[in-house]
């Protein structure tokens, strides 16, 4: 492919108003190098009417002239079935072609889609297809469990779907929620694990430190009363040293979980955040999630598959209570982080909120507001309440789970939090 026909493209998709423009670039993008590879790369001009053939989907009004067969058929039925045809508004009847609400046929377009497209692209796509077509009820069929594409978000609706799950289809869920939650503590646990071992190690200061643990940055700031310009040098009267992280004093880490139906994300990267700090002998951690109600699942930490299905996602929100009794938790506050991972649209007593946070930060502890957990960009989230809490030096903001431990390092060093430049 050229590199015109790309940018050409990736114009389409920026300024298009139908999904299907999204995933048939990405899908044409992923298929162009097996496409080059049977044409020989011989016609390029063609194959750029091939890619815009199916981002445009078809028809007289496509204007490219170019018919479809074979392997590029397909691809276009699929995408066809769940978005209809080009950018036209969609009627009932476009919505249903091909799909519907039967079973047999969807899960035929699911086998369909994974062998046509590259993963990212199929997470996509069912996400699609369960808000456009109302797919959610079908998810409660084991067999319609079996033939999807597993990721953070079909976690989620499984989730919120959970008490209307009959018994035959509970264990099915619960196996493809285990996968992600397995693939997710494969990426981020090694990282978390070395990164706040450090900062426990660092954090741990003593005042009579061996050569090798010395902690130079901090010396020499301790000690620059006491420079010598004839010498140019520093005579240090006080060594401050890493301690070890068996001499540390153990720190406390309680997560606060808005569990609101917006936070579907969030929920699944804290509870495998919190299984991974529970692992950690250093750190004693507590995972309490809310709506209106306050449930603590600490004593579920070990399974975080177990966590997640001790959650009901939606309803109401009740920052001040979930704070109220986390407070009430803290029996050493100079040695407690609180993340709250929430995106602060407050149903209960707002001034008694952010009261209970400047009472927790007067009395030493490390309070961490985030919007979001997740790598879904910015989300939305109550403006006044994000500047109130940061007007008392408790940034809120949305982070990413590879951004995660930074943040938890550097609470538990107490230094600054590491936000992210807004986007």
């Amino acid at each position: 492919m050229t590199t015109g026909t790309n940018t050409e493209a990736h114009d389409a998709t920026g300024t298009g108003t139908d999904t299907r423009v999204n995933a048939a670039t990405a899908a044409t993008a992923a298929t162009a190098a097996t496409a080059d590879t049977a044409a020989g790369v011989s016609d390029p001009a063609r194959e750029r009417l091939r890619r815009w053939r199916l981002v445009l989907g078809g028809d007289t009004a496509d204007g490219t002239g170019c018919t479809l067969s074979g392997q590029d058929a397909a691809m276009d039925g699929a995408l066809t079935a769940l978005y209809g045809k080009g950018d036209r508004p969609q009627t009932g009847k476009d919505r249903s072609a091909g799909l519907g609400a039967s079973a047999p046929a969807v899960a035929r377009w699911l086998g369909d889609i994974r062998t046509y497209f590259p993963s990212s692209v199929v997470q996509v796509m069912q996400r699609d297809a369960i808000d456009r077509l109302g797919l959610s009820t079908l998810l409660l069929e084991p067999e319609m469990l079996e033939a999807v594409e597993a990721d953070v978000h079909l976690v989620g609706t499984l989730l919120s779907l959970n008490k209307a799950m009959p018994e035959t289809t509970k264990e099915t869920a619960r196996a493809v929620v285990r996968k992600v939650v397995e693939d997710l503590e494969k990426r981020l646990a090694t990282r978390t694990r070395a990164t706040l071992t450090g900062a426990l190690d660092r954090s741990a200061r003593i005042n009579r430190p061996r050569h090798q643990d010395i902690d130079w940055n901090r010396t020499i700031a301790a000690n620059l009363k006491h420079y010598l310009p004839e010498h140019r040098t520093i005579v240090p009267e006080r060594l401050i040293g890493y301690g070890r992280a068996s001499q540390s004093v153990k720190k406390e880490v309680v997560l606060c979980i808005d569990q609101s139906g917006s936070m579907a994300a969030s929920v699944v990267y804290a509870s495998v955040f919190g299984a991974v700090l529970a692992s950690m002998r250093s750190i004693d951690t507590r995972l309490v999630v809310f709506d209106t109600a306050v449930v603590d699942l600490t004593d579920q930490l070990d399974d975080p598959v177990d966590v997640l299905f001790g959650t009901q996602l939606g309803g109401g929100t009740d920052i001040n209570r979930a704070l109220a009794y986390c407070q009430s938790q803290i029996t050493r506050p100079a040695e407690t982080v609180v993340v709250l991972i929430s995106d602060l649209y407050e149903g209960g007593i707002r001034d008694e909120m952010l009261k209970r946070v400047a009472v927790m930060k007067a009395s030493g502890v490390q309070f961490v507001a985030l919007l979001a957990l997740s790598d879904e960009g910015a989300p939305a989230y109550d403006r006044e309440h994000a500047a109130a809490l940061a007007a008392l030096g408790a940034p809120a903001f949305a982070c990413t789970p590879d951004l995660f431990p930074e943040v938890m390092a550097a609470a538990i060093e107490k230094r600054p939090i590491p936000v992210p430049d807004p986007v």
